[in-house]
């Protein structure tokens, strides 16, 4: 029972660990969501779980293989929330002054799913040791805590979007803060 209670222990200690970002890019998509509808909560949700298990079938691989993967191409994910949010910037400053609303980044399951592997990159560098050292059943309660995380994750990032004040400030300036905040997440995580 105490390999359990350790295997849950340590999974919730390195996912706060290493995906305390994502509660900020999760905030500015609900936030974008309630004051767009773009992308949808539905979209984010699914969008975080599919990106989530990008990052951890990448990690199992990786551990099975026993080799992992080089941190430049890791990097290089980085470059996906940099091109949505200077997409986005680049699209906000044709549109200025045009009455059109920009303010989505991250518009579908698959972009928020993009900017989800991107922000976490640089998880698989954590995950690949820990899931090599593990048995299956470990494994196993690794997953379940992660799976838990991402819900909570979510959650965290909904209620902190629903706030009027910033749901208001996103509607007024969303079109520069949000592909800022998407931009901003490359440099962390890629090579420039």
């Amino acid at each position: 029972m105490d390999g359990i209670f350790e295997a849950a222990a340590t999974a919730a200690g390195m996912f706060a660990g290493t995906n305390i970002d994502d509660i900020l890019v999760l905030t500015v998509l609900f936030l974008a969501s309630r004051a767009t509808g773009r992308p949808t909560g539905r979209q984010i949700w699914i969008g975080q779980y599919l990106g989530f298990a990008v990052l951890l079938a990448l990690s199992t691989v990786a551990a099975l293989m026993l080799v992992a993967v080089p941190d430049r191409w890791l990097g290089l994910l980085g470059l996906v929330p940099l091109v949505l949010g200077m997409r986005g910037l680049v699209t906000a400053a044709r549109e200025e002054g045009a009455g059109k609303d920009n303010t989505a980044v991250a518009d579908g399951v698959l972009s928020v799913a993009g900017v989800t592997v991107a922000v976490g990159a640089d998880n698989v560098s954590v995950y690949t040791p820990v899931f090599h050292a593990l048995g299956v059943g470990s494994l196993a309660v690794v997953l379940t805590v992660f799976a838990a995380g991402i819900a909570l994750w979510c959650l965290a990032g909904a209620w902190l979007g629903t706030s009027r004040t910033a749901t208001a400030v996103v509607q007024r300036h969303g079109q520069w803060i949000i592909p800022a905040v998407f931009a901003s997440t490359a440099q962390r995580n890629s090579l420039i």
